[in-house]
């Protein structure tokens, strides 16, 4: 234990010293309020602070009260003794309701000394302690609806907490439903940035022809249709942070100008040979293989390299099995607040159901399908619904006729949507959840695909 000594007599500053010393306590010694603050200066500086300042009540001009103050003022944590002359207990008083942990009234025995002493020390110690449990809390609330407790989880929140008050660029992985944007939303929320705006844009949503429009901004006249100046995305998250969704979507034309806003930090509208100046945190993310369209020309490999400064990857449902028990619970608890109330209890054999479910939609499948219980109480329907799934997605229908290779409607008719969600179900099984992949196998074009398998929820 490190003791700073506050003592203006120095015969009784030496003999508290030593009282102090023979415990086997560090003291750093002072004579006054201001070579006590000059010492305390110096300590920050060397990142060594005393666990526990002792100091008398009457110090030449000023106080103890004034050096409390100073701790206290420049949240100093630092257990806090006051010394006081005997039977002043209005300064006793005086000195708790300004912060300090303990006094002791003079004269005083060397065990009451090291009692005051160490009761500071402790008292101390628990503010230390409540401070990382409310950094903690703080955290966890800035990461709402990030959930998990797995170790691939933990490695998350890790590296989001470590680069999340920074500029650096973070390119965001992993499959469908896995919280990419959730993710972002961390990042933003734990930065400097989190008062102002966080601009999110699905670059697979928007159509190629208003995709420059959108990012960029327009003025009045620079397109057909154009009858008003538009403030594009990027510009919109000014000293904010711009997330990228589905970056691996964003038509190559447009990707040469966000490299160019990457790397000047500026902008200029669509129609303007005006250059605005942008201060925007960028997160890009994607459930696509980067790589693989580099090779295949579809995206700049200079943009990847710019926009992949910290990777970051979400795990899928399937490599976190632990954290499904605590995600219902999750999302039961967050959806009967939204809707008020109270849903039906799940079943035992409903719950194994959950945890032996292979969801291929991760995290958005299983909240998906909570939200419904929970709105409906139906847990019939859920368990049905999850059989059904597990039983399509090993025992593919084969039984549909066929003669020649050519596929022939059965004579007692057949159900369109049970069939078609079959097929899906079966592109996805066979490409192991690669939607790009899906699609291909399908003859479908990506967007198509994923308007398809939006609609049956897989």
């Amino acid at each position: 234990m490190h003791v700073l000594l506050v003592e203006d007599e120095q015969d009784q500053r030496e003999l508290v010293a030593n009282i102090l010393e023979v415990n086997d306590i560090k003291v750093t010694q002072a004579d006054s309020v201001e070579s006590a603050i000059v010492s305390l200066k110096n300590l920050v500086k060397q990142n060594t602070l005393p666990d526990v300042i002792f100091s008398d009540w009457k110090l030449g001009t000023l106080t103890g009260i004034s050096l409390l103050e100073y701790v206290r003022n420049n949240s100093l944590n630092i257990g806090f003794v006051v010394a006081t002359a005997y039977g002043s207990v209005k300064h006793a008083i005086e000195a708790i309701e300004k912060g300090a942990d303990d006094y002791l009234s003079k004269p005083f025995q060397s065990q009451e000394l090291l009692l005051a002493i160490s009761k500071a020390n402790t008292a101390k110690s628990l503010r230390e302690q409540n401070q990382s449990l409310e950094k903690q809390l703080t955290e966890q609330q800035n990461m709402v609806d990030l959930v998990g407790n797995a170790p691939c989880m933990q490695q998350v929140y890790e590296r989001i907490k470590r680069v999340s008050n920074t500029n650096a660029t973070v390119m965001i992985t992993g499959e469908s439903g896995t919280g990419k944007e959730l993710a972002a939303r961390a990042l933003h929320q734990l930065s400097d940035r989190k008062n102002n705006s966080f601009i999110a844009i699905n670059c697979g949503a928007i159509p190629e022809s208003l995709a420059e429009a959108e990012l960029f901004g327009a003025e009045k006249g620079a397109f057909t249709g154009a009858i008003a100046q538009k403030i594009g995305k990027i510009e919109a998250a000014h000293q904010g942070t711009l997330f990228l969704d589905e970056i691996g979507e964003l038509p190559i034309l447009l990707q040469a100008k966000l490299l160019r806003f990457l790397q000047e930090g500026v902008i200029t509208r669509l129609g303007s040979n005006d250059e605005i100046q942008v201060d925007a945190r960028v997160i890009a993310a994607t459930h696509r293989d980067i790589p693989t369209q580099i090779s295949k020309q579809e995206f700049r490999e200079d943009l990847y390299y710019r926009l992949n400064v910290v990777p970051l990857r979400m795990p899928s449902l399937k490599e976190r099995p632990e954290d499904i028990p605590k995600l219902i619970l999750h999302f039961i608890n967050k959806f009967e607040q939204q809707y008020g109330g109270q849903s039906a209890k799940l079943s035992a054999p409903t719950k194994k159901l959950l945890l032996d479910h292979d969801w291929p939609g991760n995290v958005r499948e299983l909240s998906n399908k909570l939200e419904r219980f929970v709105l409906l109480g139906d847990e019939q329907e859920l368990i049905e619904d999850l059989t059904r799934q597990e039983t399509n997605s090993t025992n593919f229908d084969t039984n549909m006729p066929q003669q020649n290779g050519e596929f022939n409607i059965p004579e007692n008719g057949m159900n369109w949507d049970d069939f078609e969600k079959q097929v899906l179900q079966q592109a996805l099984l066979k490409t192991k959840n690669n939607k790009t992949k899906a699609a291909k196998l399908l003859g479908m074009g990506y967007k198509q695909f994923l308007y398809r398998i939006e609609k049956f929820e897989l």
